[in-house]
């Protein structure tokens, strides 16, 4: 049914596409929600249950955050322009930010509420059959939006449907215990009805804080995930010419707009034209088939000279050695010798995380020592990458 409400649906990759995706869920949610606002308000006003209005409250708020989605991804759909060159798809991660934001200001509020209700005078709520079932019914309502949200979600990899999708699921359990509340408020008193909007107040909280750090990461550039980052790289390597990749950096401006730079490892004995060929290649390739606006930096290496291969060998070693002794990852790239009158240096890069417990300068002091045991005259030139910026430290 959704295919067919939805032009074009299953071309998720069709930035268009998105944007009717995102439209459709924030316009079924504004409909489904104004509903049930309206429904819930007049029972939690008839009964005089400040739990009821409460939850018709979040209903009412659900319905602006449904609009802020329909804003959002409209937005989104914008092409670039000259103020905006990488175009306005982040608009989507904001409206995210957005919807999580009033999500947590409505359950301070609430919680806010329920206390006051909870000191206060104990005041008499009496609910009948009729009002017990409305509510319970108006369960299902939000279990479909929120499976809708999550289908949608989970097919065009959107945060901010996922992220309405779990304001969902915890608008259930919230009226879920409203409706638990109003059936055993006769055996435990006038104050359940306020208890159990503490309850759903904490509940709503602590969902929104944690829906405000996951947009926040977003905006905020966290990183890309080992599998997407594994897939680029092992199609990188499959290119017939290429001898190794280091320095992948990936940028994310939104859904479908990622934007990453590589140093890729050639033989120096090469025709050059050809390795530039190879390179324009696997940039068009990358953009055409993958969505990846790559660019490509080239490091030449010597493959054909013994003692160049024969020392980068022990140098790939002693790196291997100081790895498994500290029990952390370290790889070694772009390595070539300069040799001189009165020494030879020794330059390559080596890659660790932050989180490395040895500094930059002890980490270099233990290489260049370990490499002079190899020739006293060796001397390391040695460029240290921690997670996107980098450190030299030698003389050439």
């Amino acid at each position: 049914m959704i295919e067919k409400l939805i032009k074009d649906y299953h071309n998720k990759e069709n930035p268009q596409v998105r944007v009717r995706v995102g439209r459709f869920a924030g316009i079924v949610g504004i409909v489904a929600n104004v509903l049930l606002f309206a429904i819930k308000l007049v029972i939690g006003l008839i009964c005089g249950s400040i739990s009821i209005i409460a939850d018709s409250l979040n209903n009412l708020s659900d319905s602006g955050s449904n609009a802020l989605t329909v804003v959002g991804y409209t937005i989104s759909g914008k092409p670039a322009d000259k103020d905006h060159p990488y175009g306005h798809a982040r608009m989507e991660y904001l409206a995210s930010l957005f919807i999580s934001v009033i999500v947590t200001f409505l359950g301070f509020e609430m919680l806010t509420t329920s206390i006051e209700k909870l000191i206060g005078e104990p005041s008499k709520q009496s609910y009948d059959k009729i009002a017990i079932i409305i509510m319970a019914s108006t369960v299902i309502v939000k279990i479909i939006v929120a499976i809708l949200n999550f289908k949608l979600g989970k097919h065009i990899d959107s945060k901010a449907l996922k992220a309405t999708a779990i304001d969902s699921i915890s608008d259930v359990i919230a009226t879920l215990a409203v409706v638990v509340g109003m059936i055993i408020t006769p055996y435990t008193g006038p104050y359940t009805d306020g208890v159990i909007g503490i309850i759903i107040a904490a509940y709503i909280i602590v969902m929104g804080i944690k829906l405000v750090i996951e947009s926040s990461n977003t905006l905020i550039g966290e990183a890309p995930s080992t599998e997407f980052t594994h897939e680029i790289i092992k199609k990188i390597k499959s290119y017939e010419g290429v001898l190794g990749i280091h320095d992948l950096v990936i940028h994310s401006y939104g859904a479908n707009r990622c934007f990453a730079t590589v140093h890729v490892e050639i033989d120096a004995d090469g025709e050059i034209m050809h390795s530039h060929d190879l390179m324009d290649n696997i940039e068009a390739d990358f953009l055409k088939n993958e969505g990846i606006n790559l660019v490509i930096h080239m490091d030449p290496i010597s493959v054909s000279d013994p003692e160049t291969n024969e020392l980068r060998h022990k140098c790939l070693e002693i790196v291997s050695e100081i790895s498994q002794e500290y029990s952390h990852p370290i790889s070694m790239h772009d390595f070539r010798i300069v040799k001189g009158v009165t020494h030879t240096n020794v330059l390559f890069d080596v890659s660790v995380s932050n989180d490395f417990i040895l500094s930059n300068e002890e980490l270099c002091s233990q290489l260049s020592n370990r490499i002079k045991k190899i020739n006293p005259l060796y001397h390391l030139v040695l460029t240290i990458d921690r997670d996107y910026y980098s450190e030299r430290y030698g003389e050439d």
